[in-house]
């Protein structure tokens, strides 16, 4: 494969994920927020609620916290950072670290969880 053939499939790769990722944010905004456009971390704090399966509960600062920790760890579990072990005694979920995250820059980390959330909702079914 030669360079420009990487680079064109590298923009179409880049084309369908900020399509799936408006998709989602598009849904999930309807669905949860009357059409007012979610950000990356109220995502992140919906996989959670969904992943603990509690979404009629009302969380406190501290529980809102560990569910955005459990929707990461589930989103980057499928790249091999981190493992499902077990749920406690309360339903919640542990995950246990695989591999260290590498140093990402910001901008790196947000392409990061916007394909591993757009990767979830394809697992999901929620879009194709």
């Amino acid at each position: 494969m030669n360079l420009e053939s990487i680079i064109t499939n590298q923009m179409s790769r880049d084309e369908q994920l900020k399509n799936r990722w408006e998709k989602v944010v598009e849904i999930l905004s309807n669905q949860f927020a009357d059409g007012e456009l979610l950000d990356l971390d109220a995502i992140i704090y919906l996989i959670g609620v969904q992943e603990l399966g509690k979404v009629k509960q009302t969380f406190k600062k501290d529980e809102k916290i560990n569910l955005m920790h459990i929707a990461i760890c589930r989103l980057l579990e499928p790249y091999g950072f981190y493992e499902f072990d077990f749920f406690d005694k309360d339903g919640w979920p542990h995950y246990k670290v695989k591999e260290q995250l590498p140093a990402l820059k910001a901008g790196e980390q947000t392409i990061l969880m916007k394909e591993a959330i757009v990767n979830y909702f394809v697992e999901k079914e929620v879009i194709d």
